[in-house]
């Protein structure tokens, strides 16, 4: 089939190299434009753009897909089918209406359940035992369009944003190959969304990973995974920035013993031993870990990296830092 693909991140690239490999003609790749990034500022690829460059096949990277003269361009292509994977446009009804196949895009999630710009972390962050991809008939609404097919993927009990992200961009290129092969033959098939049973995954923002330890301790570690690695959960600690990364939940009952044995210990000193019922407080120091109280049930902090320094499990950082019981996390 002659393809043109549009994408920009990583989760777009593996497939992207899937339609390579499985012999289809790729007649033009449409990525974001570059971007300066980093202290520098160097003017850096898109991932997509990096993978395209190495099959030695044709870019474009428009500012608006919706400019004439690049909307003519691909009428004079005429594509079977356009391929979106995490592109980062909305498409006019004219780009859509193009190729004989339709425009399908790859969507990281079992539609029409976690529709969005987010759908990787949000399965994460809401504690999913299961997720997937899906191939779909792109229209004007936001992930909206009929689906074409379906592929589930069962979440770890460690899965985090990233380790999801890769699952997923794997999966999601096998799909759209075997897509791609259904359209050809005539046997794609095309089923509508319910609406009704349609959630939508917005957007994450750095804010939005600030831990709030008066939450359950279930809550707060998911959302720990589901920002690692990015934008990252965060707290402070002594006036600097600390990210957590990896954490293990003790439940009410674990934590309550830890609380009695901890306050056995500052018996007489009782500043200290009051803190100990507030959350975020350290309530608990060992060689590898320190545990902070929650609302509900406490979290035993195994991987953090704190401001100006680098990513280390706990056990490194606390030979180097001192976490005594009482402190406080946050604001």
């Amino acid at each position: 089939m002659k393809v043109v693909y549009m994408g920009t991140p990583d989760f777009a690239v593996d497939t992207l190299e899937a339609i390579v490999k499985a012999g289809h003609e790729v007649a033009l790749v449409i990525t974001q434009p570059d971007k300066a990034k980093g202290r520098g500022k160097k003017v850096m690829h898109t991932p997509v753009k990096e993978k395209a460059l190495e099959y030695n096949l044709k870019v474009a990277q428009p500012e608006r897909v919706r400019e004439e003269s690049f909307i003519e361009e691909l009428e004079e292509i005429a594509p079977d089918v356009i391929v979106v994977v995490a592109f980062g446009q909305f498409l006019p009804e004219r780009i859509l209406n193009i190729p004989r196949f339709g425009c399908i895009n790859v969507h990281a999630s079992l539609l029409p359940a976690y529709r969005g710009a987010a759908p990787i972390q949000w399965a994460v962050i809401d504690g999913l035992k299961e997720t997937g991809v899906t191939t779909m008939y792109m229209e004007k609404g936001i992930d909206t369009g009929d689906i074409i097919c379906q592929s589930r993927v069962v979440l770890d009990r460690e899965e985090t944003g990233g380790s999801l992200f890769e699952k997923l961009a794997a999966e999601g290129a096998k799909l759209l190959v075997s897509t791609l092969e259904q359209l050809e033959k005539g046997t794609a098939s095309r089923t509508k969304q319910d609406d009704s049973k349609s959630s939508y995954a917005k957007m994450l923002t750095k804010e939005m990973g600030r831990l709030d330890f008066t939450k359950d301790a279930v809550g707060l570690e998911c959302l720990i995974r589901g920002f690692n690695p990015w934008p990252s959960a965060f707290t402070s600690i002594n006036g600097k920035g600390l990210k957590i990364y990896r954490a293990e939940v003790l439940d009410d009952a674990e934590a309550g013993v830890i609380m009695e044995q901890a306050k056995a210990g500052l018996e007489g000193e009782k500043e200290s031993f009051d803190h100990l019922d507030l959350p975020g407080t350290v309530i608990a120091v060992d060689k590898k870990s320190f545990t902070v109280r929650c609302g509900n049930g406490a979290l035993r902090i195994m991987n953090l990296q704190l401001e100006g320094k680098k990513r280390m499990d706990t056990s490194a950082f606390l030979l180097g830092y001192d976490i005594d019981r009482g402190m406080k996390l946050g604001g």
